[in-house]
């Protein structure tokens, strides 16, 4: 097993050296921009809906309607004494206004589609974000395992020599390398968890699976702001920008234009025409006006009426719905960014180069005997701990802060 790790481990710094992509956040969303296959498919939508705005803007075609003898005794024998022509042509008008209130639907669904896609775009952004700083910690967390088991075998190293020398017991060489193998054994999850990154990211930006992203992110987080932000501003922001707030408020206005649609169904349309007939009504080359019209008698359209009205009350319901998920989503992410930037505010910013300074002083008082083993292994997880989790805070707040730009629907405060 550790023999496999180790194998990974290589293989990973292998393609690091081989075939790395450094990118920024503002590269990374640039690519995600141009290539991701969601964000794609998405636009195509709104392409189709102007298109069908477009069609919905045509009138209809006008109809023609003819009819000619074949065979009186002679094939289509056609002169002043024989022979029969009948020509018409129609042209359906609508009344009501159906075509405008056809193109307001059509508009709707045009404005519905955009809306999709700016929805898809701030959650896919969202992931692209948290899996960038995500990668970011994961990739310094792993320097951290790679420094200390690097210190470590050295250590090892050393106490094996002490060992045969008889100046250090069994029992404490024993504990030194189930330190080693356990920091080996954990670099090797982180390993994996980097390698699942990584396939996100790709998946996301569309890059080939050779691509080994190293992100480069500002190693502190940028706070300036936070304290400025106010969360009924925050709400209001998401209420007014929020994609989905805005898709459906567009929903209950496409069923009010649904409904006005549904009652002009329900006034009949007019055929109008003129036709000429040569020889089979009361006069030789007769010219006529021809008009139909639709009695609604049997047909008044009131179940599709019925319908729009109650579709109206569930999109009603539906914005209530939405603009109470906001509130609700708005103030739990200032909740969580308030309390990410506070931790902040009270850590100690030399905190890791104290620790690192620390560290080499245990390193070499353990190995002239100065401190116990147990004192070095106290302190020792102490120190990973400690680099571990400041690492964590940094990626925390960040994640707080796309949150917070994920509730609002826009870029309200930026981790950089």
């Amino acid at each position: 097993m550790l023999i496999a790790c180790i194998f990974l481990c290589s293989s990973i710094k292998a393609q690091i050296i081989a075939d790395t992509l450094h990118l920024n956040l503002d590269s990374a969303e640039s690519l995600f921009l141009r290539q991701n296959f969601s964000l794609l498919t998405q636009q195509y939508n709104i392409d189709i809906n102007k298109a069908l705005v477009q069609q919905a803007k045509y009138w209809d075609n006008p109809v023609l309607n003819t009819d000619q003898n074949i065979y009186d005794g002679k094939f289509f024998r056609h002169n002043n004494d024989y022979g029969q022509i009948f020509v018409q042509i129609q042209q359906l008008i609508k009344t009501a206004g159906k075509r405008n209130k056809s193109i307001k639907l059509a508009n709707d669904q045009v404005l519905t589609a955009m809306q999709q896609f700016n929805d898809l775009l701030r959650n896919l952004k969202y992931l692209l974000r948290n899996d960038f700083s995500g990668l970011y910690q994961l990739l310094h967390t792993n320097k951290i395992y790679v420094e200390e088991i690097n210190s470590v075998k050295q250590l090892v190293e050393g106490m094996d020599a002490q060992l045969k020398a008889g100046n250090i017991s069994q029992k404490d060489n024993l504990r030194l390398k189930a330190l080693l193998y356990s920091l080996q054994s954990d670099q090797a999850d982180l390993q994996r968890q980097i390698s699942d990154q990584q396939s996100d990211l790709h998946t996301l930006l569309q890059l080939p699976a050779t691509k080994f992203i190293d992100p480069d992110l500002p190693a502190n987080v940028n706070i300036d702001g936070i304290n400025q932000l106010n969360l009924q501003e925050l709400t209001d922001s998401a209420k007014l920008n929020r994609p989905d707030a805005n898709l459906a408020q567009t929903n209950l206005t496409f069923q009010q234009h649904n409904l006005a649609y549904q009652k002009a169904l329900a006034v009949p349309d007019l055929n109008v025409g003129v036709e000429y007939d040569q020889r089979s009504s009361y006069i030789n080359n007769y010219y006529g006006l021809a008009i139909s019209i639709p009695i609604p008698i049997l047909n008044r359209n009131k179940g599709n009426i019925a319908a729009a009205q109650f579709s109206i009350k569930q999109a009603q319901t539906g914005v209530q719905q939405i603009q109470n998920q906001v509130e609700v989503e708005v103030a739990a992410s200032y909740q969580k960014l308030l309390t990410v930037y506070h931790l902040k505010q009270q850590s100690d910013s030399d905190l890791q180069t104290k620790y690192n300074q620390l560290l080499q002083n245990m390193l070499e008082s353990y190995r002239q005997r100065q401190v116990s083993l147990l004192e070095f292994l106290d302190f020792f997880g102490a120190y990973k701990d400690a680099q571990v989790k400041q690492l964590q805070q940094e990626t925390n707040l960040r994640e707080a802060m796309e949150e917070i730009n994920l509730s609002t629907g826009k870029d309200i405060i930026r981790p950089r």
